[in-house]
């Protein structure tokens, strides 16, 4: 059996919205299970059969005004590795958008990230040139930044301690910067953090990323090589993000999931969360409230 877990983001899910759901699913052939409670009145499981998957997924799509509908495999559904995208998936910000903020050209800066997440530009490309833009942005300025701007998505925390609790190894990889994302990975409890290193001479941003880049292809191998080490199965394995460059990650992981995704990533997808926060990837895997480690 498959199975499609109903997150309702207002913590208003109701016995009619299960009923709905389940019509969906009828109406391509499915044959529906009974449904059970994750945590009443959040979250509930739908088992089926006889259908596939993407024919489930196109069944429920967009059906219920703000609840997410996740659906799987029902085995193996506890996922054992998570890799995850920092901006504006962990974090409520585009790091690299807010220090343009401070040098005074954010709205520069930000209309070529919101191009490049949409997938409408090269990814290295356009992650030299806005740095090439902040040259001579000093320490005290980042910090600053660091400290009056990251803010941690709601749910993070809850969603990787939880995993870690239960036997997950945890890894952030962001096309972001380790100025940040080794402070986010710590403060979240990542196992592991991979970004990208700015420039710096004289305390001094020098405009330039050092290499390799962390872009998308770093991201996908990142996530079969931490899967080979663990000697997981792909089915084993959970990937977010919410920009183009964190595809290739999406697409290779058991369960790709688009956060308050680009539409071209929501696209490509195995799961779309565009209500909830990231507690609902615990629901997604079956956890209760009562499991979740804060």
């Amino acid at each position: 059996m498959d199975i499609a877990t109903l997150i309702a983001s207002n913590g208003d899910l109701s016995f009619a919205d299960i009923d709905q759901a389940r019509d969906a699913l009828g109406g391509i052939g499915a044959m529906v299970g009974d449904a059970a409670w994750i945590d009443e009145g959040v979250a509930a499981d739908l088992p089926f059969g006889r259908v596939d998957l993407a024919g489930a997924r196109a069944a429920l799509d967009g059906l219920l005004p703000g609840v997410d509908i996740v659906v799987q495999p029902a085995s193996g559904r506890a996922k054992k590795l998570l890799l995850a995208d920092m901006d504006s998936t962990m974090i409520t910000i585009e790091c690299i958008d807010e220090l343009a903020d401070y040098a005074g050209i954010k709205p520069q800066v930000a209309t070529v990230t919101e191009r490049a997440m949409r997938g409408e530009l090269d990814f290295e490309e356009a992650l030299d040139a806005r740095v090439a833009l902040l040259k001579g942005l000093d320490e005290e300025t980042i910090e600053r930044c660091r400290a009056e701007r990251v803010r941690l998505m709601p749910g993070a925390r809850t969603l990787v301690q939880t995993m870690k609790a239960y036997g997950a190894r945890t890894v952030l990889v962001s096309g972001g910067f380790t100025v940040f994302a080794d402070r986010v990975a710590q403060a979240i409890g990542f196992d592991r953090a991979l970004s990208n290193h700015l420039g710096m001479g004289g305390g001094v941003l020098n405009g330039t990323v050092a290499r390799p880049i962390v872009g998308a292809a770093t991201k996908r191998e990142t996530l079969i090589a931490e899967r080979e080490t663990l000697g997981l199965e792909r089915s084993q394995t959970l990937a977010v993000g919410d920009g183009a460059n964190d595809i290739p990650m999406i697409e290779e992981a058991g369960l790709g999931v688009a956060y308050h995704a680009k539409p071209r990533t929501a696209a490509a997808a195995d799961a779309r969360i565009a209500h909830g926060d990231l507690t609902a990837l615990l629901y997604a895997q079956g956890y209760r409230r009562a499991d979740w480690v804060e």
